[in-house]
């Protein structure tokens, strides 16, 4: 099956990230991620000082290749609210077979997240400083450098992060920043957040027209806390844990995506009657018919300020 990444991008990103020829994406080096303990996860840092003067002997500087990151998935409600700036930004939705023809030397790894060194690398580098033997050396090396590129503290783990690293050469430097060209037909589908402004939102539709790929915008539906997609044509589409597929049932009226075979969802069932019902039964409106529920709410709030004994 087709392996779909995500990038999630600000409002302000929309043309340098997108142009007539495809995708441009930002790189960077390990130096410079935005998790400075990333590196601690190689190895246990509190060894005796034998071992680490080993570690910096064989394993010396880690090499800096270039590194962009991408999301498993398109409904991480974070990742919108940061990198997509309050859904106001777009996700782009990149084919990574694609993108491993155009690029055959790139690598690709989900993170491990964790919040403590690797204790087989840290055994190995016992190896290492005790033992001599080179092919402890050799394992040692590829560990630390797996770890530091694919591991992360587990407070990030709500990202699904996967990475793609690079070589120098395949980057383009402009200004202070590491650039990589995206072939369009790498780019599978642009999604729109639910708050993204309606000319950026016509902006990225004409984009996906010109690449020959699906334009989604992402809605915040009713009753699910995943937000769902709507394609050009309204339709409900669902990311299924791969993929961003239509939904398999909707409500007759609102057409917001339903789990089961019911015709209409929870809201658009509430009837005039239900309505009555509920009024009827507010304990509000009854304090209220009689003058008392600004005293009724009062007397509650000076009871909630006093400390509990119990």
């Amino acid at each position: 099956m087709t392996k779909l990444i995500y990038k999630y991008f600000g409002l302000s990103l929309a043309d340098i990230a997108l142009s007539d020829s495809g995708a441009t994406l930002k790189f960077s080096l390990p130096k410079d991620f935005n998790d400075p303990y990333e590196l601690f996860l190689t190895v246990d840092f509190k060894a005796e000082p034998g071992a680490l003067a080993c570690y910096q002997e064989v394993i010396g500087s880690l090499p800096q290749l270039p590194t962009t990151c991408f999301s498993s998935s398109p409904v991480i409600s974070p990742m919108w609210a940061h990198y997509g700036l309050n859904v106001t930004g777009f996700v782009v939705e990149f084919n990574e077979d694609r993108l491993r023809e155009h690029f055959p030397e790139a690598q690709f790894g989900d993170l491990t997240y964790r919040d403590a060194a690797d204790d087989g690398l840290t055994e190995m580098l016992y190896r290492v400083h005790m033992i001599k033997k080179p092919r402890y050396t050799y394992l040692l090396q590829r560990g630390v450098f797996h770890a530091a590129y694919y591991t992360k503290t587990s407070t990030w783990s709500y990202e699904l992060e996967r990475r793609m690293i690079v070589e120098e050469s395949d980057v383009r430097a402009s200004s202070s920043l590491l650039l990589l060209d995206i072939p369009l037909d790498c780019v599978t589908a642009i999604i729109a957040g639910a708050r993204t402004d309606p000319a950026l939102v016509d902006a990225l539709k004409q984009r996906a027209h010109n690449f020959g790929c699906v334009f989604y915008q992402m809605n915040i539906g009713t009753t699910h806390v995943e937000p769902l997609f709507r394609g050009e044509d309204r339709a409900p589409h669902v990311f299924n844990g791969e993929a961003i597929v239509p939904a398999a049932n909707s409500c007759a009226k609102c057409n917001e995506p339903l789990e089961s075979d019911l015709e209409r969802c929870s809201w658009c069932q509430i009837t005039d009657e239900h309505r009555i019902e509920a009024a009827a039964g507010n304990p509000y409106r009854m304090l209220a018919g009689i003058g008392k529920l600004d005293d009724y709410i009062k007397s509650m709030d000076e009871t909630g300020d006093k400390p509990r004994t119990s």
